[in-house]
């Protein structure tokens, strides 16, 4: 009889991959991750069927602890207004890749992977359907301007990793290089 799964080691594994996957690359041997996480290799594969599972579960799990940082707090600002809304999304955002550099790191790698599958992919991308939903309609509405919004979800991808690099490198600015890179966005992409 199998033993029953625990949670704690599933997320021992993830943890452990999320280390080595950032110090390594997607190439890191699955031997390494169960050494880190303090299982044998053959219990990493009783949680995840293989690699590629444990690549996907990864991209998932990342994306909706982002997720729940970057809404938390949003319910309290007033609907209407998009850049108090979008200000809050991006602090949430600076603050957590600032936070976690190796999750940040595999992050950007994953979502580069072609291991990463179109379900992952749209499950990942589901996990802000409120928030892509707002940026749809601004979009619509001409309040924000840009071809698309993945267009503009791109842009903040892009100016928050160059705000993250600087805050991470210079604390003592952090403050003022995460309102420089917000108010870039913020030109960048309202109308």
């Amino acid at each position: 009889m199998a033993r029953p799964r625990s949670e704690d080691k599933r997320n021992a594994i993830l943890s452990a991959a999320t280390r080595v996957f950032a110090e390594q690359g997607l190439a890191a041997p699955t031997a390494k991750i169960a050494r880190e996480a303090g299982v044998a290799e053959g219990t990493l594969f009783t949680y995840f069927a293989n690699k590629d599972e444990l690549l996907n579960q990864l991209y998932l799990e990342l994306k909706y602890e982002m997720r729940d940082v970057m809404s938390a707090g949003l319910s309290r600002v007033d609907e209407a207004d998009l850049r108090e809304l979008t200000h809050r999304f991006w602090i949430a955002y600076i603050d957590w890749g600032v936070a976690h550099p190796h999750k940040r790191k595999v992050m950007t790698t994953l979502m580069l992977s072609d291991r990463v599958s179109e379900a992952s992919r749209a499950a990942g991308a589901s996990a802000f359907a409120v928030f892509n939903a707002r940026m749809n309609h601004s979009v619509e509405r001409g309040l924000l301007c840009g071809p698309s919004p993945s267009f503009v979800g791109a842009l903040l991808g892009a100016i928050g990793e160059v705000t993250m690099d600087f805050v991470a490198r210079e604390p003592d600015q952090a403050e003022r290089y995460r309102e420089a890179g917000f108010e870039a966005f913020w030109k960048a992409i309202s109308a």
